[in-house]
């Protein structure tokens, strides 16, 4: 998947993987046929196998699309990066479970995504044995971006996947040492009337509750740290209650307008929108993946979206990344992680679609286990 509609050859690892889900959802919902989403996620499948270079069995951030090269995402940015390789993991592992028949085409496909999978050493990310995982690791800087992968953000995918791994599986001590910071996650303090149990203050921008959860089934789900759906929920509802609350006056925010997440600005070219770092711009991936926990307010959103401001809004891609009303500004760009989430959670609230293909992930459910997660998904 391209970065954006307009980054030419510049393609996305993390986007990519939101981009296979939501080849599926099209498959589900009649939009194209098996045979033609086989043969698009095989392209994927082939191109990042055959093409790619890997690092300690991780993809870079960015990739050339036409010949398979690393493009440096910053100058030491130039290797893998963990958190982009775990969301396109993600985005495989629910292919593999999704193209499931016995047909010659399928079986090749899925042990093709096995090898990729087989073949990341997470351990390798704990750079010597330290108990977390660091995002970044280059052949020419090896880790000297250190930026170790610690909650509450979007990256709780790559503590499951590296749990999860069939050849290199992580310890427990690392996810509760290294992603919980051994409970220094946790928030408790109530914003806009609503308890947020982990992260930073009013909850950060919404893409935490959503790249993630794509994948991983929110509901029932718990450990020592959160019921997670209902740390979602407060996140989302903290974000809407903001966004109504509107304490720096921003024209058009309400109760169907809202929603602060990373994309495209206006002002700072692209930015992480938050409840503390809102600058105007509203992001319609941030309400509209976030349906499976504000049903109502997203739904009021995306019909305002759609109803009222379509001509501005809805474009050859479905929603613009962002706008901003207080200066009349509205995007021409299209972020694949921002559209993929759109109709993954869409179909979740829908269907369970992909909850259900990754959830029935067997080293998944061992992984999670291992990790202190319990819900019915899991059994």
């Amino acid at each position: 998947a391209r970065e954006r509609n307009t980054s030419g050859d510049v393609v996305t690892a993390g986007g990519t993987g939101f981009g296979v889900m939501s080849i599926l959802v099209g498959i589900n919902r009649n939009f194209i046929s098996r045979s033609q989403g086989l043969q698009r996620v095989q392209t994927i499948v082939d191109f990042l196998q055959n093409k790619c270079t890997r690092f300690h069995g991780a993809f870079s951030h960015w990739i050339n699309g036409s010949t398979g090269a690393t493009i440096p995402f910053s100058q030491q940015d130039d290797g893998a990066d963990l958190v982009e390789t775990s969301f396109l993991m993600e985005g495989l592992l629910c292919a593999r479970q999704y193209f499931n028949s016995t047909s010659n085409d399928e079986m090749n496909l899925r042990n093709s995504i096995n090898n990729l999978w087989n073949g990341i050493e997470w351990n390798w990310f704990r750079n010597g044995g330290q108990n977390v995982l660091i995002w970044h690791w280059s052949p020419d800087y090896n880790f000297d971006i250190n930026m170790q992968i610690k909650g509450w953000n979007e990256a709780l995918m790559v503590y499951v996947l590296a749990a999860a791994s069939n050849t290199d599986s992580i310890p427990r001590i690392v996810y509760d040492n290294g992603w919980a910071s051994n409970g220094a996650m946790r928030n408790g303090n109530t914003f806009y009337n609503v308890i947020l149990p982990l992260g930073p203050d009013l909850g950060g921008p919404l893409f935490f509750s959503h790249y993630s959860f794509l994948g991983i089934n929110p509901h029932d789900l718990t450990d020592a740290y959160a019921n997670y759906l209902g740390q979602n929920t407060a996140q989302s509802l903290i974000n809407y209650n903001y966004c109504v609350a509107n304490p720096q006056g921003f024209n058009g925010y309400s109760n169907s307008v809202w929603g602060l997440t990373a994309s495209d600005d206006n002002i700072s070219s692209y930015s992480a929108h938050s409840p503390s770092n809102d600058d105007g711009v509203i992001s319609p991936t941030a309400a509209i993946s976030s349906l499976p926990y504000t049903t109502v307010q997203s739904m009021n959103a995306l019909r305002f979206f759609y109803y009222t401001l379509g001509d501005k809004l809805f474009q050859q891609y479905g929603f613009i990344d962002a706008f901003n009303l207080s200066d009349a500004w509205f995007a021409d760009s299209f972020l694949a992680i921002d559209q993929g989430p759109e109709i993954v959670m869409i179909e979740n609230y829908r269907t369970g679609l992909l909850w259900n293909l990754f959830m029935s992930c067997p080293e998944i459910k061992r992984g999670m286990k291992q990790l202190g997660f319990q819900s019915p998904s899991l059994n």
